[in-house]
């Protein structure tokens, strides 16, 4: 019986795939066989790259600013030009913290331009060929606040619940012809992006004590749940938010 969580000779675009959760996706799609494709501000680590050579794959590396509409176009023109993709992850993110009150209009934007309009787009340019082919596999990421509103980030909270009703209105249309449209929403990770949350200890104890599973995240728990979204496994899985997160939304 063949293995259904075997990406072999699979391409996979993932946004940010360079740091944090995104190294971890980026490990885990090209240990499950498949190539990685990097779209992301900073350069792919050396030893990521080893990684993949050791394994027999490829990372290939595409610097582009999510914050950009027509460098996303151009980009993706080329990587479409030098590659068949697959697998989209649409993981990289951003989020700026002020009291609602004091969010400043133009941060608002910037996180609503990269969290939500990026994804849209990158949807749309490289999910046309898959629907096609009738094939392909899309993961978007939302978070726990897609299903609750957080504190001092209205613009991440809004573009994040956007990103879970994205992803229901995509399945809706895209199911039937092959393209399984999900989302993972994670829940609290150690990584850079809650590095101000991490240094709190007052929040990092109110936080860590309504997590049942008693641990905070790391990447490769990540990885291992886009390599499932995005392989044969997960073909009749269409238009979910999967929380990973330890249990929060539980309680």
């Amino acid at each position: 019986m063949s293995n259904p969580f075997d990406l072999t000779g699979r391409t996979a675009v993932v946004t940010g795939g360079g740091r944090g959760l995104g190294h971890g996706i980026s490990t885990a799609l090209l240990e499950a066989g498949a190539d990685v494709v990097v779209l992301a501000r900073t350069e792919v680590p050396a030893e990521l790259v080893a990684h993949a050579e050791d394994l027999g794959r490829s990372v290939h590396f595409y610097p582009v600013d999510l914050a950009d509409g027509d460098a996303i176009a151009a980009t993706a023109a080329q990587v479409l030009a030098d590659h068949r993709v697959d697998i989209l992850v649409n993981n990289a993110g951003t989020q700026d913290r002020y009291p609602a009150v004091d969010f400043p209009l133009e941060a608002w934007d910037r996180v609503i331009d990269i969290n939500l309009r990026s994804t849209f787009q990158l949807c749309q340019l490289f999910g046309r060929p898959m629907l096609e082919r009738g094939e392909g596999k899309i993961v978007n990421f939302a978070s726990l606040l897609s299903f609750q509103g957080g504190l001092t980030v209205p613009a991440y909270a809004a573009s994040k619940g956007a990103v879970a009703q994205l992803t229901k209105a995509l399945c809706n249309e895209w199911s039937a012809k092959g393209v399984n449209v999900n989302a993972v929403a994670p829940g609290y990770m150690a990584t850079d992006m809650n590095t101000a949350l991490l240094a709190d200890p007052v929040r990092l104890e109110q936080l860590s004590v309504r997590i049942p599973a008693g641990r905070w995240g790391n990447p490769e728990d990540i990885g291992n749940v886009v390599v499932f979204l995005a392989s044969p496994a997960a073909g009749y899985i269409h238009g979910q938010v999967l929380a990973v997160d330890g249990g929060w939304l539980a309680r």
